[in-house]
């Protein structure tokens, strides 16, 4: 017996077969250029930088490097973010390896947050970008008012 044909009915045009994208494996390391960003091959490193490129990822790892933390403890020092917010973060960032639940069998449970060893190679770096972002705080906020044409601002609002 004959496979059956895989021809288009009649009246449509066959389905253009899709592009191939070839696996994680066969990807080399890229530099993160325009290019490479806006390509339709997905650079392997693009899942992570989202990650951990978003505001809340980086206040929680930087939070955490002080130690571990309860859910709450680490909401109040992170500040405005809601409970749901701050917990899709935590299983994001546990999903990626960066940081480990553990829950104590207490009544009610007890549930801490800590960086693993993944996270705390993370932290060493984020730690230095926010060193420079608070070097630098006060530059860009007279880089912005020249911008706006605004006057500098010489303290807090």
């Amino acid at each position: 017996m004959t496979a059956p044909s895989r021809r288009a009915p009649a009246g449509r045009a066959p389905k253009a077969p899709a592009p191939e994208i070839p696996s994680p494996q066969v990807l080399t390391p890229q530099v993160l250029t325009p290019q490479v960003l806006a390509s339709a091959v997905p650079c392997p490193t693009r899942h992570v930088l989202d990650r951990i490129g978003d505001a809340w990822s980086v206040l929680v790892v930087l939070n955490l490097t002080a130690g571990p933390c309860r859910f709450n403890a680490l909401r109040r020092q992170i500040g405005p973010i809601s409970q749901r917010m701050l917990t899709v973060t935590l299983r994001h960032l546990e999903r990626d390896g960066l940081v480990a639940r553990t829950v104590f069998p207490t009544t009610p449970p007890q549930v801490q947050y800590a960086l693993t060893p993944l996270g705390r190679s993370l932290a060493d770096v984020v730690e230095v970008l926010n060193r420079w972002a608070f070097d630098n705080a006060q530059a860009i906020t007279a880089a912005r008012a020249r911008f706006d044409g605004e006057p500098e601002a010489t303290g807090p609002r």
